[in-house]
C-alpha cells in the first residue's frame, strides 16, 4: 500500500531484456524537432523514463519537465506551499487528503482514450471518484509483503505465513521494515487480530505500542531505498524484510533463494496514479496526452517488465506469458478482480498513528 521507488537499475534491466538501450530511448521521428509544449509532471525517481510515455514523445517531440519527489507527503507540502506543477503521481490512499487540500482539478476521462481499458476494479476504488467527478487515474500497482530467504528462515516459521515473522526475536538483527508510519500500525494491528486498521481506538493503540517497540528492537534497520534490502538479503545480512514486488524479481533474477509471502492476515495492495494539480501553468491538452501515454498498453508492457503491475488490461495480453507467470500475473483477470486496495486513515487517527510511530522510532516509548 505504500509507494515504492522504481530504481533506474530496474528500468535499465527492463530495457536490456527488451533489447533496448539509452540510444533507442532517444530515437524520435525526424519531423519531431519542435520544442514540446510546457508541461511539468511531479514524479517519483525512475518514472521519468521515455519508455513510459513514448506516444507523448512521438506527438510532441520530447518529454515534459520532471521535478522529482521522495515521498508523497513531501510532494503535497511543496504543492500546498505554492510549487507549480501540472500533474503528479500519488497513490490512491493519499488522494482524499490531496483533494481536501484543494490542490486537485477534476479529470475529464473522455479526453483519455486508454482510460476505457483500465481494470474495472481500479475504477471503483473510492479515491478515484468523488462528488460525481474523477480525481485520480490509476496507473501502476503492486503489493507489499514479506520477502524472505528460504535457506535462512526455518520452515516451521513460515509454515503458517504471517506478518509476525517481522517481529520474531529468533531473527533479531536480521529483519528490516520499510521506513513508513501508518503502515507499521496496520501491520501490528493485523498481527493482533484487529480489523478496523484505519480507526483504532486509544485502547487498541495501547495494545499496538508494545508490539511496535518489540519490532524496533529486533530490526536491523528501517529501510528507505529498496536496494538496501535487496543487497542485504542477497548477502545474508537479512533473512526477511518488508518488500515490494520489484525486489522479488531483482533477487530471483540473481538466483537468490527467496519467496514472497502471502500472510494469513492479508497481503497489502497499493495502486498509484496521476492527478491534475490546481494552478498548473502547462498545456492542458498536453497533460491529457501525457496521462494517456502513461496508460498505453506499450507503457504497461515496459512497466510489467520491471516487476510491477499496470492498470491497462491490454498490457497483459501483450506481455510474454512466462514473464507474467514469474511475477504472479498469469491470471490477471482473477487477480485484479479480487484486489483489495488499501485505504488510508482519516483524521484524527492518522495524526495519532504518525505521532506514535515517530515516538517508537525515536525510542521515546
Amino acid at each position: 500500500m505504500l509507494k515504492r521507488e522504481l530504481s533506474r537499475r530496474d528500468i535499465q534491466a527492463g530495457l536490456a531484456k527488451m533489447g533496448l538501450g539509452v540510444a533507442a530511448m532517444s530515437m524520435l521521428p525526424s519531423a519531431a524537432k519542435a520544442a514540446p509544449p510546457k508541461l511539468t509532471v511531479y514524479e517519483w525517481a525512475g518514472y521519468d523514463v521515455p519508455d513510459l510515455h513514448q506516444s507523448y514523445i512521438k506527438k510532441y517531440g520530447g518529454s515534459p519537465d520532471f521535478p522529482l519527489f521522495a515521498s508523497e507527503e513531501e510532494a503535497l507540502q511543496k504543492i500546498v506551499s505554492g510549487f507549480k506543477v501540472d500533474l503528479a503521481h500519488p497513490c490512491s490512499y493519499n488522494v482524499k487528503r490531496w483533494r481536501e487540500a484543494k490542490i486537485l482539478e477534476p479529470i475529464d476521462t473522455s479526453r483519455i482514450p486508454n482510460y476505457v481499458d483500465i481494470w474495472p476494479k481500479f475504477k471503483e476504488i473510492p479515491q478515484t471518484q468523488a462528488d460525481g467527478k474523477t480525481w485520480f487515474v490509476p496507473f501502476d500497482c503492486g503489493n507489499s509483503s514479506i520477502l524472505y530467504r528460504t535457506d535462512l528462515v526455518a520452515p516451521e516459521d513460515v509454515k503458517d505465513p504471517s506478518w509476525s515473522l517481522l517481529f520474531n526475536e529468533k531473527y533479531k538483527g536480521r529483519l528490516a521494515m520499510y521506513n513508513t508510519d501508518t503502515t507499521l500500525i496496520e501491520i501490528a494491528a493485523r498481527v493482533l487480530g484487529m480489523k478496523n486498521f484505519n480507526s483504532l481506538s486509544d485502547e487498541e493503540l495501547e495494545k499496538v505500542k508494545p508490539l511496535l517497540k518489540k519490532q524496533r528492537e529486533v530490526l536491523r534497520f528501517y529501510w528507505d531505498d529498496a536496494t538496501q534490502i535487496e543487497q542485504a538479503l542477497a548477502s545474508g545480512e537479512l533473512v526477511a524484510a518488508y518488500a515490494w514486488n520489484g525486489s522479488v524479481k531483482v533477487l530471483k533474477d540473481q538466483g537468490v533463494p527467496v519467496e514472497y509471502m502471502v500472510p494469513k492476515e492479508g497481503i497489502l495492495t497499493w495502486v498509484c496514479g496521476l492527478v491534475r494539480v490546481t494552478g498548473g501553468q502547462g498545456d492542458e491538452q498536453a497533460g491529457y496526452d501525457f496521462i494517456d501515454s502513461m496508460l498505453s498498453p506499450e507503457s504497461g508492457v515496459f512497466q510489467i517488465s520491471t516487476g510491477y503491475g499496470h492498470s491497462n488490461r491490454k498490457s497483459y495480453e501483450m506481455t510474454d506469458p512466462k514473464v507474467l507467470a514469474a511475477l504472479g500475473f498469469d491470471n490477471p483477470e482473477e487477480k485484479f478482480a479480487r484486489a483489495d486496495v488499501s485505504d488510508e486513515a482519516d483524521e484524527p487517527y492518522r495524526s495519532k498513528y504518525i505521532a506514535l510511530v515517530n515516538d517508537i522510532k525515536a525510542g521515546v516509548n
